[in-house]
C-alpha cells in the first residue's frame, strides 16, 4: 500500500553520460513512498458501505449473494463463496475434497516450490503433505514438464498457482490431472478476470481460490472467494466456512418465506454441526467494497497494463542485467505486481538494487520464496539443489508495484532510480 512516508532525495538533477537512460527526469523532489500496492475507497463504495449499515445488516446477505454471484459469473463458473481470506478459501477447497473423496493424512498434494507460503500451509492444516515442484524460469509458475517426476501413490491433487497475474501453461497441467486421476485446487490468490486461451482462470479447477486482499487485483480490504461448478463441492465449502454447520442453515436468511413442513426441517437442523468447521466468514461491507471494485475493474486492469508496459520499455535498455516479466503466449496478464530478476552476471546482485531502491522509498518484495523459509527448513530440511529454478529466483528475483494507483511520476522515478543504480555501478 502507497504509504505517506517522504523521502529525501537530492533537488539538483545528475549530469546526463552517454550511458544514461533516454528517460529525462526534472529536478528530484520529495515523494510520497512508492508501494508494492494501493487502495483508493471510492465514492461508488462509499455508498455501497453506507447502504449496508443503513440496513442494519451486517452479516452476508444480498450484496454477498450479488458480489459471489458476480465473480463466478466473470469467471465462467457456476458458484462462489465469499469468506474472510483467499488463504481460508483454499484452506476449505482442500477440506472439501479431502472430505468428498475420501483422502487420507499424509497423502500428498503437489505445489509450486516458489509461490506464497499459504499456499503449502493450507495443505499442512488439512493433515495432508505438500510434494514441491519446481517452477518455469521465464514465467515463474509451475512448471508442467517437472510435475509428474513427484506424482506417487498417494498424490491426491496439484495446486497450480497464476504467480503474480500469470496464468499457469494450464493445457498439460490439466492432461496431467486427468491421465492420473488427480483432483485440483487452482489458486488464483493473485489473478482475477485473466484469461489462458479465452478461458478464465479459476474455471479449470475443481475448486478455486482467489485473495480480495489490499494490493491484489481487487480488493475488500481483507476477503476471499471459492469458486466451483459442483454443487456438492458448493454445500460442503458453505459448511466448512461457518463452523461446520448443516448447509440447510447457513445465512439468516435461509429460512425466509418457508412455511410448514419446510420452516420446521431447517429450524429441526439450524443448530446442526456436520463436521469440524472454521468461523470463515466476511461481512456485508466488504462484498459492498467488492461490489463497486467489480464495477471499476476495466480501468483497473488498463492502468496495471499500463503501468507494466511503462516499467518494460523503460528498463528495456537493461536487459541484459534484468530479466523482465512477459505474458504467456495465448494468455493475458492481470499484473497484479512486476517481478524482476537479476541476472547472474548483471555485475551487481539483487541485495545491492533492493537497497537502493528501498532508500528510494520504492517498496519490495522477494519473489515469493517458499522453501527456503525458515519454518520449511526446520519442516523439510535444505531444499535449495533439488529445486534449482527455485532457488536461483530466491537468490536474484524480486518485485516491484505496477498498481492502478500508480502516476506517471511514480513510474518515471522508479525508472530513473534502477538506471542510477546501474549508472552507479560503474557498468
Amino acid at each position: 500500500m502507497a504509504r505517506k512516508r517522504v523521502v529525501l532525495t537530492s533537488n539538483i538533477p545528475e549530469m546526463a553520460s552517454p550511458a544514461a537512460s533516454p528517460i529525462t527526469i526534472s529536478a528530484l523532489v520529495p515523494r510520497r513512498e512508492i508501494g508494492v500496492g494501493g487502495c483508493s475507497i471510492s465514492p461508488r463504495a462509499k455508498q455501497l458501505v453506507l447502504e449496508v449499515l443503513e440496513s442494519n445488516r451486517l452479516s452476508a446477505g444480498p450484496k454477498t449473494a450479488q458480489f459471489e454471484s458476480e465473480i463466478a459469473r466473470l469467471h465462467g463458473c457456476r458458484f462462489g463463496l465469499f469468506c474472510n481470506s483467499g488463504t481460508s478459501a483454499l484452506q476449505i477447497a482442500l477440506a472439501a475434497l479431502k472430505e468428498r473423496h475420501g483422502w487420507h493424512d499424509g497423502d500428498e498434494v503437489l505445489v509450486p516450490a516458489v509461490t506464497f507460503v499459504a499456499t503449502s500451509n493450507v495443505v499442512l492444516y488439512n493433515g495432508l503433505r505438500p510434494v514441491f515442484v519446481d517452477v518455469e524460469p521465464d514465467f515463474y509458475c509451475i512448471d508442467p514438464a517437472q510435475i509428474e517426476r513427484h506424482i506417487t501413490s498417494r498424490t491426491r491433487a496439484i495446486m497450480p498457482v497464476h504467480i503474480g497475474g500469470l496464468p499457469c501453461d494450464m493445457d498439460p497441467i490439466l492432461d496431467i490431472t486427468r491421465r492420473h486421476g488427480l483432483r485440483m485446487v487452482e489458486d488464483s490468490a493473485e489473478c482475477m478476470f485473466a484469461l489462458y486461451k479465452g478461458r478464465p482462470v479459476g474455471s479449470f479447477g475443481d475448486i478455486s481460490g482467489f485473495s480480495t486482499y489490499v494490493a491484489h487485483v481487487i480488493t475488500t480490504g481483507v476477503g476471499g472467494l471459492c469458486l466451483t461448478d459442483d454443487p456438492e463441492n458448493h454445500v460442503l465449502l458453505r459448511s466448512f466456512a461457518n463452523h461446520g454447520r448443516d448447509s440447510i442453515y447457513i445465512r439468516i436468511d435461509d429460512d425466509k418465506n418457508l412455511e410448514g413442513q419446510a420452516l420446521f426441517e431447517v429450524a429441526s437442523r439450524r443448530f446442526s454441526f456436520e463436521r469440524l468447521g472454521h468461523s470463515f466468514r466476511a461481512t456485508e461491507m466488504e462484498a459492498a467494497l467488492g461490489l463497486a471494485e467489480i464495477e471499476q475493474r476495466l480501468e483497473y486492469a488498463q492502468r496495471r497494463v499500463r503501468n507494466a508496459s511503462r516499467l518494460c520499455e523503460g528498463l528495456r535498455d537493461l536487459e541484459d542485467r534484468l530479466q523482465l516479466p512477459k505474458a504467456r503466449p495465448e494468455s493475458e496478464h492481470a499484473w497484479m505486481f512486476f517481478p524482476i530478476v537479476v541476472r547472474p552476471d548483471a555485475g551487481f546482485s539483487a541485495e545491492t538494487l533492493i537497497e537502493r531502491l528501498e532508500e528510494r522509498g520504492i517498496e519490495t518484495r522477494r519473489l515469493l520464496p517458499l522453501i527456503q523459509q525458515p519454518v520449511y527448513r526446520r519442516l523439510f530440511g535444505d531444499l535449495r539443489g533439488q529445486y534449482p529454478v527455485a532457488d536461483m529466483l530466491n537468490r536474484n528475483a524480486f518485485y516491484v508495484g505496477c498498481h492502478p494507483l500508480l502516476e506517471t511520476e511514480d513510474l518515471d522515478f522508479m525508472l530513473e532510480t534502477f538506471h542510477d543504480f546501474v549508472r552507479s555501478r560503474g557498468n
